[in-house]
């Protein structure tokens, strides 16, 4: 890799937005930087001004992925309280992909810096079980530590079924927040 040229700017940056429009999933910074020949700070970077120009790409666990208009106005959005223990989160976000649900993100309202909010973009068991290793692995707490365990998930599904669903069986299980 060493030998080859690094593709500099404009031209990186139209490179990365080709590449994450055409694959429709998550690629890791490390491997945008690869194919780049440019450090993973430096996607980082370019991601960051992507972003401002209003490209809609989102980092989650599993790398960064550009949205596509059509993934964005199929899908029904609700967002959801929920309350529980870090030792419960791959229950939790199990239990809505089974049911068919995207969770998007978590939201905490902290008492200084007010609404925070990562992604997670968990769509089936095995990016839960990657999301839940990266937490394991980097030893990041969740935001939901900061809180008490309480905290607001936006969840997508292809129907409000789906969603209703998916509700009735977070309460089942004493996750909701009411």
């Amino acid at each position: 890799m060493k030998d080859q040229k690094k593709v500099l700017g404009e031209e990186r940056r139209e490179l990365l937005l080709q590449l994450l429009k055409e694959t429709g999933e998550p690629i890791t910074g490390g491997e945008l930087a690869s194919r780049t020949n440019v450090s993973r700070q430096v996607i980082v970077g370019d991601i960051t001004l992507l972003k401002a120009r209003g490209e809609p790409i989102i980092a989650t666990s599993q790398g960064y992925m550009y949205l596509t208009q059509s993934a964005m106005s199929t899908s029904v959005e609700r967002t959801v309280a929920s309350s529980h223990t870090p030792e419960r989160t791959e229950e939790e976000l199990n239990l809505l992909v089974d049911h068919g649900v995207t969770v998007k993100d978590v939201r905490i309202e902290h008492p200084v810096y007010g609404d925070l909010i990562a992604s997670v973009m968990v769509s089936t068991r095995k990016e839960v079980r990657q999301f839940i290793e990266k937490i394991e692995t980097t030893n990041a707490s969740y935001l939901s530590e900061l809180t008490e365990g309480i905290h607001l998930h936006t969840l997508s599904a292809a129907s409000e079924q789906k969603l209703d669903e998916a509700i009735k069986a977070l309460k089942n299980a004493n996750f909701i927040v009411e």
